[in-house]
């Protein structure tokens, strides 16, 4: 399989076990086309008074933010693509 016909990885909002919590992207840590290895801080979440790390789920460049800071995402939500680094 050509890497060309793989699906780009992409940052998913986690499920918190917190029921009838909103969820609210509050922050981009790192911009589009910005290189990242797995595991930087991408993103964070605002769960009521607390913040959540969204970690970059492969090293590669991040290519494109699908949602807006101050944003409400739900779990399962992707939040960002990733083209992966060239092995």
């Amino acid at each position: 399989m050509h890497r060309d016909s793989l699906p780009s990885p992409k940052l998913i909002v986690p499920d918190l076990g917190i029921p009838h919590t909103a969820l609210t992207l509050s922050l981009w840590l790192v911009p589009e086309g910005v290189e990242v290895l797995e595991g930087d801080r991408v993103a964070e979440l605002l769960s009521g008074a607390a913040t959540i790390d969204l970690e970059a789920p492969v090293t590669g460049r991040l290519v494109r933010q699908l949602v807006d800071e101050d944003a409400a995402v739900t779990p399962g939500m992707a939040i960002a693509e990733f083209e992966p680094a060239a092995e």
